[in-house]
């Protein structure tokens, strides 16, 4: 391999002093690195900076340095590129290494000494009144809720059969596999292995017995449309959240379309990495994570 491209969360206080090394550590090996423009210019100019188009056309694979969020921005941006990455948050479950590990671990990875591991991930399409159309991506999930009034949200999710089911409640999340582990799982949602090939519907908070998640065939293309009252009041009521990073509010007449992306994730992997080990290890360290905090 001699050429990678990096891209890390300067939130993160260990993230420059980190690329800082891995820099000066792909140099020596004759692997040459670029990165985009704000970590160039926080780097002083200690790398070339190319555009994330540049880095997808000529990079082997992007090296996310941050956490689970730094690497669902990364992969929002469809580049098609390999993500490798290291946590350098709290969780990291979709991160494959730990700061600790980076040094000892990149020899064999950047030999090609690795497996990927492709995640399905969702369109989503705001539809207007007037016909015009907003496109999101998201690796995790599409999120539609009420907004900051406690008012009782009606949401109904159609395919393209008709209808499917009318939600009273909080909101909905349509998840991928990899988000079933994310504010799904927190909406009493399933676990699903991340290569089950279909979306998770989990409603939130929902006014009735009857409610249940549902998994949906991968190919179905759903749309979801609020049901609410007419009125500039209303006009905050409902929001769009993408991967819990991006979205807005929802004015009256607009509707999501939610459905398979045509691209995949593609994640990097040590030979032998294992979903449930990983599973196992990373909810058992948060719940202690939780009791550590409520005991302080």
């Amino acid at each position: 391999m001699r050429r990678v491209a990096l891209l890390a969360n300067l939130d993160k206080p260990h993230a420059l002093p980190l690329t800082v090394r891995l820099l000066d550590w792909l140099a020596q090996r004759g692997i040459e690195a670029s990165v985009p423009a704000e970590l160039a210019h926080a780097l002083g100019g200690a790398a070339p900076a190319a555009t994330f188009a540049e880095m997808a056309a000529s990079a082997e694979f992007l090296l996310v340095l941050g956490g689970d969020g730094t690497l669902l921005s990364a992969a929002r941006r469809g580049l098609g590129l390999p993500l490798l990455g290291v946590n350098l948050g709290h969780l990291g479950f979709l991160t494959e290494l730990e700061e600790a590990d980076v040094f000892s671990a990149l020899p064999a990875l950047l030999a090609g000494q690795y497996e990927l591991d492709e995640r399905l991930m969702l369109e989503c399409v705001v539809h207007g009144p007037a016909g015009g159309a907003e496109h999101y991506l998201a690796l995790n999930d599409v999120v539609v809720a009420k907004g900051p009034f406690a008012r009782l949200l009606r949401l109904t999710v159609a395919g393209a059969a008709g209808a499917i089911i009318t939600y009273p409640g909080d909101g909905i999340i349509v998840s991928t596999p990899t988000g079933s582990t994310a504010y799904s799982l927190s909406a009493g949602g399933p676990v699903l292995h991340p290569q089950v090939q279909g979306v998770l519907v989990t409603p939130i908070c929902p006014h009735t017995f009857y409610s249940r998640p549902m998994v949906l065939a991968v190919g179905e293309r759903l749309a979801i449309r609020p049901e609410v009252a007419p009125g500039p009041r209303h006009l905050a009521d409902v929001a769009l959240t993408v991967d819990a990073q991006e979205g807005r509010p929802l004015v009256v007449g607009e509707w999501i379309e939610v459905g398979a992306a045509p691209l995949a994730a593609r994640l990097v992997r040590r030979p032998g990495w294992n979903f449930h080990a990983v599973l196992r290890r990373k909810l058992a360290e948060d719940s202690r994570a939780g009791l550590e905090r409520d005991e302080a």
